[in-house]
């Protein structure tokens, strides 16, 4: 097994008043020639959006984008005709294809959004963009994996590619194994919350590894622990 390890405090960071937001990989301003991507997955951003403020009609193509709603509520609008309003435990996803526009807002005028969201390149290029939302059950992730997003699996959000991402709510002292779904991916784990071990690394809030050249994992949570598991192709 191979591993990459990223700590909460080695990543990019922008402050613009409305929006404080770490960036995982380059992004915009930031620039890391070792931290372009992990396999497919190209962007992780953990943005802090003030109340009542957020990001004007902007346009995308080609992207799979996923948004993690943690606190607060985000309202989306795009250029197909959507317009919903996302909170926690709620996961949405675009596949930008030909080309979309959308904005999305802090729609609590006094409190605070944070969210992940997510980038991954395409299967395949220039399809129909597409919209899709699910709600999960926080309790159905109580130290177990819950499939968030899938090519295949119905009760998951569809993605245009072969990644298949998780969420896992562990008690303290509690282990999770993961099998991957194809010998040619790997899976990049991002500690939202709580402190983790895996093969000896310990990960703490916000702390992200990537992991490959194996066909299954193991963590054990230190405390209790929320995390992300996105499972890629590496190439």
């Amino acid at each position: 097994m191979k591993t990459i390890i990223h700590k909460a405090d080695t990543r990019g960071h922008a402050n613009y008043g409305w929006l404080d937001t770490h960036y995982t990989f380059s992004f915009a301003n930031y620039y890391n020639s070792e931290r372009v991507n992990f396999g497919t997955l190209r962007v992780i951003n953990d943005d802090y959006i003030a109340g009542g403020q957020g990001f004007d009609r902007h346009p995308h193509d080609n992207m799979e984008i996923i948004t993690i709603p943690l606190e607060g509520a985000l309202e989306h609008v795009d250029s197909m005709g959507n317009k919903f309003v996302i909170r926690k435990n709620d996961i949405q996803i675009m596949s930008a294809g030909t080309g979309i526009f959308h904005s999305e807002y802090n729609s609590l005028p006094d409190k605070p959004t944070r969210l992940l969201q997510i980038w991954v390149f395409p299967e395949k290029r220039n399809i129909t963009p597409r919209y899709d939302q699910k709600t999960y059950r926080h309790e159905d992730r109580k130290n177990k994996w819950q499939r968030i997003v899938s090519p295949t699996e119905k009760e998951a959000a569809w993605i245009n590619q072969n990644a298949y991402f998780s969420l896992i709510d562990m008690d303290e002292n509690t282990s999770a194994q993961y099998d991957f779904q194809s010998t040619k991916n790997g899976a990049y784990i991002f500690v939202i919350e709580g402190s983790l071990a895996l093969d000896g690394i310990q990960l703490d809030r916000r702390d992200g590894v990537g992991v490959w050249d194996t066909s299954s994992l193991s963590i054990k949570a230190l405390k209790p622990s929320e995390v992300l598991l996105m499972e890629v192709p590496m190439a």
